[in-house]
């Protein structure tokens, strides 16, 4: 399989950043924990991805950047978060999360002028946020009174990501008092537009994990803003960020699993260099079988959040379910197996000197991944709802899902952002790939713990088909029955089961990686994944755990990724033979005109 341009660049990216366990490495560890003891931004880091144009990754490439594909971009994050998720978050992922509501909803001049200020290097915030209000963005408080020829804000804005060091945000604010989710407007505003005196920002929020992450507030005092930073038609700000969350949340849970395959690393390194009751610490089978656990916990978030991610190309129109459910299930599992991975360490987990130092730093930036953006229990709330009508639509009779969602590396389609819909009104295709694909293997195909637990699976699908089917939808919503968010938590788990599975049969029928072709990975998988739907050990079988763990000590001595696919640090497989280095514009700022109109008219 030929690597996509995407991957192309990720192997430019690795060979640039060298090997973040040298002591003497510029981009290594021991300049990035310098960095968060000041609690400040890695000011090399940043360096190295401004060459190398992070800020295009971002952009569609019909605006001049070098989005094409959501998996890439993945992988390429994934590739920063590894190192330091503070360089992901606030140099990257910020821009990112801004740049889709503009690539959505906003005109060809504002997604002009948004283009080419991340070419050029410079950042965009997003100011959703107010603590009084949490995820309850339709709460919110922060005005946006709309008069002809003007726009004047009122209110504020916290924990926003860069909102000081950018040179533009988007802006969620209320424009009509009345609630609904109508009274709402996003808008895109150039800083350098603003009277000075008539905002302000809010004191730096301090923070335990991400300590380098510029975590402020903004206020406005009557402040005047052009009527053409609006983007789309109000009321329908809500709408937007709704559509965007379906891309921001699969791919920036996805990202986090490089803090994990670090964390695995470490542990490897760790258990393998030292020696304990006669013989090195990864012998002991406690020990292999956490760090087996938490591999295949690794493998499974990689897994399904890559599935979720190629469907938004693939199935946009049922990508409203697939986000939420990985924001569920992928944060909660990245962040459960890097607490069990501390034990390896014992007492260095929390320390912070020597070559185990970064674990106690990732361990910290890793909880952000549960409540960042949105909170895990936000997602299960919305999935409860929606039970019902999909027990009814999509799941008594499941249509064929394409190979494309599952094998990594195969043409996508382009990705349109205006497929994306606020609702899946009862389409979902995944969860019932599962009984097709065990039908699918002939006799004798699959090994007999795959079997059992896969059909286990397949069975709890349809017996929540008919749970689920006549639920009041009515009563469930935030003040439903505790026990109903059991459902939630049984569905997304035959997701993940049926992600894996159809995974790795497909992959069995291509040319891929040999490790993805292997059963024992997915029985593995499997075996976590029905240990936490039960009251079943959680530790894996020794004959995998074993499997896992010399995959992993291989990998970590060959300098290739964790994850399945064609992974980061597996660069002597790529050459990135013609490909032009990125070359930031000479521009201080990219101009705000283009041809005769203005971009973002000022006042």
């Amino acid at each position: 399989m030929n690597p996509t341009p995407g991957l192309r660049r990720l192997a430019r990216l690795e060979r640039e950043f060298g090997d973040p366990f040298e002591p003497d490495n510029p981009l290594g560890f021991n300049r990035i924990l310098a960095a968060d003891e000041a609690e400040a931004m890695f000011g090399r880091g940043e360096q190295a991805l401004a060459e190398f144009g992070l800020n295009a990754e971002f952009v569609p490439s019909r605006l001049g950047g070098r989005l094409d594909r959501l998996d890439d971009l993945v992988e390429i994050m994934r590739s920063v978060y590894r190192r330091d998720p503070c360089l992901g978050l606030g140099y990257g992922a910020s821009s990112f999360i801004a740049g889709v509501n503009i690539w959505l909803a906003g005109s060809p001049q504002q997604q002009r002028f948004a283009a080419d200020l991340l070419c050029s290097g410079r950042r965009i915030a997003v100011a959703y946020h107010e603590l009084a209000h949490g995820n309850d963005m339709a709460e919110t408080e922060c005005r946006a009174g709309i008069e002809p020829g003007r726009i004047t804000l009122n209110g504020r804005k916290e924990v926003v990501t860069n909102i000081q060091r950018s040179e533009a945000f988007v802006l969620f604010a209320r424009t009509a008092a009345q609630p609904g989710a109508r009274s709402h407007a996003q808008l895109l505003i150039d800083k350098a537009a603003l009277d000075r005196s008539r905002f302000g920002y809010l004191p730096r929020f301090r923070t335990m994990g991400m300590r380098g992450v510029q975590l402020g507030g903004i206020e406005f005092r009557d402040c005047r803003v052009p009527e053409s930073s609006l983007m789309g038609r109000p009321g329908y700000g809500l709408e937007t960020a709704l559509r965007s969350f379906q891309i921001t949340r699969t791919t920036l849970v996805s990202m986090f699993c490089g803090v994990l395959d670090t964390g695995l690393r470490v542990a490897l390194r760790h258990s393998t260099g030292r020696r304990l009751y006669g013989g090195p610490v990864v012998d002991m089978p406690h020990v292999r079988s956490v760090i087996a656990g938490a591999y295949a916990d690794l493998l499974a978030a990689d897994c399904f959040a890559s599935v979720a991610t190629r469907a938004l190309h693939v199935l946009p129109g049922e990508t409203a379910i697939y986000a939420q459910a990985v924001k569920f299930f992928v944060s909660k599992i990245l962040i459960r197996a890097m607490d069990e991975l501390s034990e390896v360490l014992g007492a260095h987990f929390y320390v912070r000197d020597g070559e185990a130092a970064i674990f106690q730093k990732l361990l910290r930036d890793i909880q952000p991944a549960g409540f960042g953006h949105a909170a895990r229990a936000a997602c299960q709330v919305s999935l409860l709802s929606q039970l019902p009508l999909l027990a009814r639509r999509s799941w008594p009779e499941p249509g064929i899902v394409p190979d494309e969602l599952f094998v990594a590396g195969m043409a996508l389609p382009p990705l349109a952002f205006g497929d994306l819909v606020v609702s899946a009104a009862g389409r979902e295709g995944l969860s019932g790939a599962l009984t097709s694909g065990i039908a699918a293997c002939r006799p004798g195909l699959l090994r007999p713990d795959v079997a059992e637990i896969a059909e286990h699976f397949a069975a709890d699908h349809q017996l929540l088909t008919e749970s689920c089917r006549d639920l009041d939808v009515a009563a469930l919503g935030i003040s439903a029955d505790p026990r109903a968010y059991g459902l939630v938590t049984r569905y997304v788990r035959v997701l993940v089961a049926s992600a894996c599975f159809e995974t790795w049969r497909r992959a069995t029928a291509t040319d891929h990686t040999t490790f993805t072709k292997d059963q024992r990975w997915l029985a593995a998988v499997l075996h976590r994944l029905r240990a936490a739907a039960g009251n079943r050990p959680r530790s894996l079988p020794p004959e995998l755990a074993d499997f896992l763990v010399e995959e992993a000590a291989h990998r970590l001595t060959s300098r290739r990724g964790l994850c399945l696919g064609l992974l980061p640090f597996d660069t002597h497989r790529f050459r990135s033979d013609g490909e032009t280095p990125w070359r930031p514009p000479t521009s201080t700022r990219p101009s705000s005109s283009l041809g005769s109109s203005s971009a973002l008219p000022r006042t």
